[in-house]
């Protein structure tokens, strides 16, 4: 014999927000922050983590580090705003977003190799005069 028995429902917290839900903020204007301005904290200010904007700042995007990582967070989708909620527009624009930035970290990479080059040039190559200041 079987007797049909409801669960009982989990209880609401106030303020909690549901997994689904989703932020105010967008994921276009995150990522710009986050790779642009990300090393001072910009992403986080925008997405209301004051506190965590504050030491990101005061750190230079943690000498880096925290920069990349929250610039690989947005990029994965996975950055939520202040109240953990998911940014709306990423599946929108995820593919032009790691186009645009794979294309400047590469762009980043051919400039300091280039600019390596020239740090290594000898002075007796010839060179326009107006570049070695005669």
């Amino acid at each position: 014999m079987t007797t049909n028995t409801v669960p009982p429902e989990r209880p609401t917290i106030p303020g909690a927000v549901q997994s689904t839900a989703v932020s105010d903020r967008s994921f276009i204007a995150t990522w710009m922050f986050s790779w642009l301005l990300g090393f001072l904290g910009v992403d986080r200010f925008y997405l209301g983590k004051i506190g965590t904007g504050v030491v990101k700042l005061l750190t230079l995007g943690g000498l880096g580090i925290w920069w990349l990582i929250d610039l690989i967070l947005t990029l994965a989708g996975v950055q939520r705003d202040k109240e953990g909620r998911l940014l709306p527009d990423f599946e929108q624009h995820k593919m032009i977003a790691w186009i645009i930035t794979a294309a400047g970290f590469g762009l980043w990479l051919l400039t300091a190799a280039i600019s390596r080059v020239f740090v290594y040039t000898p002075a007796e190559w010839p060179m326009m005069p107006w570049w070695q200041g005669q």
